[in-house]
């Protein structure tokens, strides 16, 4: 079965969480391309039918095993990766949401081969998506007002 999301015709609208606890943010490292060894935060594609919470709660759960509860919209980003010959390999546009953790520990699945709870100073020493730590620096400001 081909990967409708590998040289797409459209953009794919996906959705991560910055999970906080303790003043720590969960980040989780990719175990499969294109972001393999990269701490990121956990998400994924939203599917037809679902709102943006349920989406991010969901994905969530299937990444980690983790309760989250998402509270407000910390920012967003586009990734766009090209092959060699400049055509688009992947599109994808990212809504992080600043979410509380409820319960569980994270429990890893095939998408990710480690995790760390990391103040935003450690998280600046990791190798992580582009611009991870200023939402997570944002995540933590819209908690903080809720």
């Amino acid at each position: 079965m081909a990967d409708e999301r590998l040289y797409p015709t459209r953009p794919f609208l996906a959705v991560s969480a910055a999970i906080l606890r303790d003043r720590k943010v969960l980040v989780v490292r990719r175990a499969r391309k294109p972001a393999l060894g990269v701490y990121t935060m956990p998400g994924g594609v939203v599917e037809a039918g679902e709102t943006l919470t349920e989406a991010v709660t969901r994905e969530v759960m299937e990444e980690t095993a983790m309760t989250i509860a998402p509270v407000a919209l910390a920012g967003h980003r586009e990734a766009v990766i090209r092959d060699a010959e400049g055509r688009v390999e992947r599109h994808f546009v990212i809504l992080c949401f600043a979410s509380r953790w409820i319960a569980g520990e994270p429990v890893l699945n095939e998408e990710l081969d480690d995790f760390r709870w990391v103040t935003l100073d450690e998280l600046k020493a990791l190798k992580t998506t582009e611009g991870l730590a200023e939402i997570v620096a944002a995540a933590m400001d819209r908690l903080r007002d809720a």
